[in-house]
């Protein structure tokens, strides 16, 4: 893939189906880990030839928007916001140029296609039971595929997740392993109350990892440091989707992240 355009939906068609393949065989291969909680560990997410284009494809800071959430509490003394987001939906990329839009649709596309999302079921089932019960596999999930970019500054205090998520997962898009150090961490709760670090995850080139949000999945994320340019990664996450408030909150969501997004693209022409 060399970031070109499509030549005919075909060929778009096919990319797609090629890409969730690969995608679907790093989650089968994905190494499954008990302690501080069940979590899945990727390696070689996407195909290098697709990794290389996303790296040479990156949007410019302008393209960007703030992430709201716990990671508005970190702004900088100056308002600068240290967590900002794309959200990879057609609607959202359709204003990149068109090689970046043709590499960053792909790849939404292909996180949010159906066979990915069965795939993250079928290897999270066990945990997936345990917080939904017998009939987890009828609860419907909502994929959001967002490519998000921190910088220097950036931190995040031991959290879980909040329960409108049925499953968390990262990818980590580094050019290199010069920047191990700022990966998530996962932390174990003791009896005191403490939550101990327990696994540090390394920011690695083309990895990641997965788990079911429960009660118990605290992870955090060590201060960035000023030796860090950006810290670039796609966080997909699987929202609860059953029953009429969390349906129409996600798509109510969606639909309101493009009007801002509307918004901003007016703006900057």
């Amino acid at each position: 893939m060399d970031g070109t355009v499509w030549s005919s939906r075909l060929d778009r068609t096919r990319a797609i189906e090629g890409l969730c393949q690969s995608i679907v065989g790093s989650v089968n291969l994905a190494r499954a880990v008990e302690m501080p909680f069940y979590h899945l560990g990727f390696e070689r997410v996407f195909p290098d030839v697709v990794y290389a284009s996303m790296l040479g494809n990156m949007p410019v800071a302008a393209d960007y928007r703030p992430m709201h959430g716990r990671s508005r509490s970190h702004d900088l003394a100056d308002c600068t916001r240290t967590r900002v987001k794309i959200d990879l939906f057609p609607e959202y990329t359709r204003h990149l140029p068109p090689e970046k839009r043709a590499v960053w649709e792909l790849v939404g596309r292909a996180l949010c296609s159906d066979s990915v999302k069965t795939a993250f079921a079928r290897r999270l089932a066990p945990e997936l039971q345990r917080r939904f019960g017998n009939g987890y596999f009828k609860i419907g999930m909502y994929p959001v595929p967002v490519l998000t970019r921190d910088i220097s500054g950036y931190w995040i205090t031991p959290h879980t997740d909040t329960r409108w998520k049925a499953i968390t997962v990262q990818f980590y898009l580094p050019r290199d392993n010069s920047m191990t150090q700022v990966g998530t961490i996962f932390h174990e709760k003791l009896t005191d109350g403490t939550l101990a670090k327990r696994v540090p995850m390394k920011f690695s080139p083309n990895t990641g990892y997965a788990f079911v949000v429960g009660d118990n999945t605290w992870h955090s994320v060590d201060p960035v440091g000023a030796e860090v340019t950006t810290r670039d990664s796609i966080l997909q996450t699987y929202f609860v989707d059953a029953g009429g408030l969390r349906c129409l909150r996600n798509r109510g969501k969606r639909f309101g992240n493009f009007l801002l997004n509307e918004a901003r693209a007016l703006k900057r022409i």
